[in-house]
């Protein structure tokens, strides 16, 4: 059974380099200084991130990952001015459009943009697909506080409905205010308050609150060619489908239909690597097989708990499985 996986992630030391120059994330340039020494001591650039040819085909080899749709780890820096967040953009494509040109049986792309200038960015968005055959975007965060349902971002989105790609949605620190106040504690140590704010809870709310915020500002009635990405098992927006619901009702939101039923038609979902058979069953019972998206989130999850076998072994028909290892990936990505 061919195996596509779309949450997948690279990084190019050329481009870390050139985006520290502007400081970082402004969500972590508000964190207290000891904070901030020990996230950047997490950050992962090692050889699993930027050694294509030797370790990622070796991963791919072993868990039989015949294709992996690539992305930046880490989004352009929400500080860097404007133009220049341009000019890091398409520079950061470019390296990734160049793998995947030596590997095109192997590897396609998602393209990283400047979400600064969102003119320049919808421009960014369809030279990637047309000119580089990327295949969507992936996005990460707010940009100086803003969430993305602010009508200045509204050209991006109606690029990639018009283009007929999707966006995918990763986590980025959440407002250093929320993670102090929400996720700090001298009840535990630093180590857990930050795993608590980030990978183990907090990262997962606050793209979970962005995209819910992105269905409510009624971006799918706008654009109902739209469609989105949500990783880790739909970043805790399943749980609470019939919830907003039961509260936020068509006649108080303006929206044209039920919330859910945008998380229903609109939005694919991963498990992000998040190998779990409750899991996995779960979200095929409330969103059908024909929603969900193999990715495994290399290699950020640990490469012990990556089975190859997970879906092939789970209890779903041959059906579910074909479709979410790769079929659903080929027809929403384009993929030949």
């Amino acid at each position: 059974m061919k195996i596509i996986t779309i949450e997948e992630h690279y990084a190019d030391k050329r481009i870390v380099d050139e985006s520290a120059k502007y400081g970082g994330s402004s969500n972590m340039a508000e964190l207290p200084e000891k904070m901030r020494d020990a996230y950047n001591s997490m950050r992962f650039t090692g050889d699993n991130l930027t050694d294509v040819d030797t370790v990622r085909f070796d991963f791919m080899r072993k868990q039989n990952v015949d294709i992996q749709v690539l992305s930046y780890t880490a989004p352009v820096p929400d500080t860097v001015p404007p133009q220049e967040a341009v000019r890091i953009c398409k520079e950061a494509n470019d390296i990734l459009a160049d793998i995947v040109r030596k590997h095109p049986d192997r590897f396609a792309a998602f393209a990283t943009l400047p979400m600064a200038a969102p003119a320049e960015a919808a421009k960014e968005l369809e030279r990637c697909v047309k000119d580089l055959h990327f295949v969507g975007a992936l996005i990460t965060g707010q940009w100086q506080g803003k969430f993305y349902d602010d009508p200045m971002f509204f050209p991006i989105f109606e690029k990639a409905a018009e283009l007929d790609v999707p966006i995918s949605w990763h986590p980025e620190f959440p407002n250093a205010k929320i993670q102090t106040h929400y996720y700090f504690s001298d009840n535990y140590s630093l180590a857990v308050g930050m795993q608590f704010a980030t990978a183990g809870f907090g990262w997962h709310l606050d793209v979970g609150l962005h995209i819910t915020r992105m269905v409510l500002s009624g971006i799918f009635d706008k654009l109902p060619n739209l469609k989105f990405i949500a990783g880790h098992w739909g970043e805790t927006i399943p749980a609470m489908l019939d919830r907003m619901d039961q509260i936020m009702r068509p006649q108080t939101t303006g929206l044209k239909k039920k919330i859910s039923d945008y998380f229903h038609e609109n939005i694919w979902y991963t498990p992000s690597g998040i190998l779990s058979k409750d899991q996995l069953e779960y979200m095929v019972k409330v969103f059908g097989a024909e929603h969900i998206i193999w990715a495994l989130d290399y290699p950020y999850i640990p490469f012990e708990t990556c089975s190859a076998d997970f879906l092939l072994n789970s209890d779903l028909t041959e059906g579910e499985k074909e479709l979410i290892a790769h079929i659903n990936a080929e027809k929403l990505l384009h993929l030949n």
